[in-house]
């Protein structure tokens, strides 16, 4: 008696309608896996193992550049600079400025790596969740699916009893018509069979709400509640607790479970994510260095035009005038001559074209206590996890040592309920002989049909609890189920 996650191919079976429910019994193994897939609590830690991937994957991808692109286009009117000639003109001008820059971090007092180790540990940690989820609807499943089997043997032990005491009833009632036994034998003996028949009533209420309480376990869309006595589950090759003693002792037992319980491994994984918690909050108080690329330029409407020299030179009056003897005489000034030619839009981007490389300083001298008290935090969170996985491992140790017991005590019941079914059972046989050769009344009949009939009771029950008691322990040790 093992318990693990069981194998994808019996995935279909969880696929089937509930008319085949009610055809091909329920096992185990098909519970466990129906339950796993549709409990809610493992559809909510299997979203949290895939949230805690993505945090690890961007942790991964902050050790690459950031890259962005910018352009604009505006418009303007007044006085604004050419940008070819850098004067200023009078005149509206529209303009696009574009810009594509990069930055990437050199060192930031390895809190990039430590995030990385980080959130690694946190998406193992979620991954344990996962499991130690799906191992709780396991032991719900276990203990649900052997309360169906309880019930089931407490019906037919009561359906028997009861054909006991109708058969009983048949031959009294021969023997009174015969006058050989008197009309109040019979009368207890008619009180006892409509107690057994209650019995069974009783029985197989019980019975259907056990089958309730594993259809709604499952939680299977496909299965109806509306009729659970269509359930039927497979039955289960209980060893007899009296030949069979747990192989571990309770202390093997709790240090096995502490290896491999995934509860237990999540807390663990939880405390180690938080130690470098607290190295990554004390990285804002080292410096960082970061190294920045761009490029840029620019398009100006007012520089759609460029002057190209021709090699000749021209005189040209400046408007300026000198006295000479009393006149005044124009001053010219000697300039290139040539022609002004369309300045095209990608030329002119090309010339514009800025290039720059930085790489930047940052030490942190003060931030209003915000990176020190981001260090005291972590470390709470830290001291926090350790607590957690305290009371995980407590917890664990407790579950065992409970469950560990209680299987040493129905063992226990077990073997004295056996003792006593087999006394009564003797009993009951001779107080039968002697009842029905008439030496004794039948009030003593009756008390000791029920004497037996309550002792196989407990014995049924006696003898499940100790079966479930060794799933829980296989469970804690992560054992597969057989």
């Amino acid at each position: 008696m093992q318990c693990t996650l069981l194998p994808k191919g019996w995935i279909f079976l969880a696929l089937l309608p509930a008319s085949t429910f009610a055809q091909t019994p329920l096992s185990l193994r098909q519970a466990l896996e129906i339950a796993q897939r549709n409990n809610p609590q493992v559809k909510t830690a299997q979203l949290q193992v895939e949230s805690d991937a993505l945090q690890h994957q961007q942790a991964k991808m902050n050790r690459l550049p950031t890259v962005g692109l910018f352009g604009s286009q505006a418009f303007s009117a007044g006085r604004n600079i050419n940008p070819t000639t850098n004067e200023f003109v009078e005149s509206a001008v529209s303009s696009n400025n574009y810009q594509l820059s990069g930055s990437v971090t050199v060192f930031n007092g390895m809190a990039i790596s430590n995030t990385i180790k980080q959130t690694n540990l946190l998406a193992e940690s979620s991954r344990q969740g996962l499991l130690a989820a799906k191992q709780l609807v396991m032991l719900s499943v276990v203990q649900n699916y052997l309360a169906v089997l309880v019930a089931e043997d407490q019906l037919a032990n009561a359906v028997r009893q009861t054909e006991t005491s109708r058969a009983q009833v048949e031959r009294t009632q021969l023997q009174v018509n015969a006058g050989t036994v008197a009309e109040m034998t019979l009368l207890d003996l008619q009180a006892q069979l409509a107690n057994d028949e209650l019995t069974v009533v009783n029985a197989r209420n019980t019975l259907y709400l056990a089958r309730l309480t594993l259809i709604q376990t499952l939680n299977e869309p496909t299965q109806s509640t509306s009729d659970p006595n269509s359930l039927t589950v497979e039955r289960l090759p209980v060893t007899d607790p009296a030949d069979r003693y747990y192989p571990q002792t309770v202390q093997e037992v709790v240090k096995n479970s502490f290896d491999v319980m995934p509860s237990v491994k999540a807390a663990n994984l939880r405390v180690q994510s938080e130690h470098l918690g607290v190295k990554v909050a004390r990285a804002a108080m080292y410096p960082s260095l970061t190294l920045n690329g761009g490029l840029s330029t620019l398009y100006s409407s007012v520089g759609l035009q460029r002057f190209v020299a021709d090699g000749t030179l021209l005189d040209q009056p400046t408007g300026g005038y000198v006295l000479v003897g009393g006149q005044q005489q124009p001053v010219f000034a000697t300039a290139p001559g040539g022609t002004f030619e369309n300045y095209a839009y990608g030329e002119q981007l090309r010339n514009n074209l800025n290039r720059s490389l930085s790489l930047n300083l940052r030490i942190p001298i003060f931030n209003n206590f915000l990176a020190r008290n981001r260090i005291t935090n972590a470390v709470i969170s830290r001291k926090t996890a350790e607590v957690a996985l305290d009371n995980a491992r407590i917890q664990l140790r407790q579950g065992v040592e409970q469950a560990y017991a209680s299987l040493i005590t129905a063992g226990d019941r077990y073997k004295a309920t056996a003792e006593q079914v087999r006394a009564l059972e003797r009993t009951f046989q001779a107080t039968e002989s002697r009842f029905n050769n008439g030496t004794i009344p039948s009030v003593d009949y009756v008390l000791a049909k029920n004497r037996l009939d309550a002792a196989r009771l407990n014995l049924i029950q006696a003898r499940y609890e100790t079966a479930l008691r060794a799933y829980v322990l296989d469970l804690y040790q992560g054992k597969p189920i057989d």
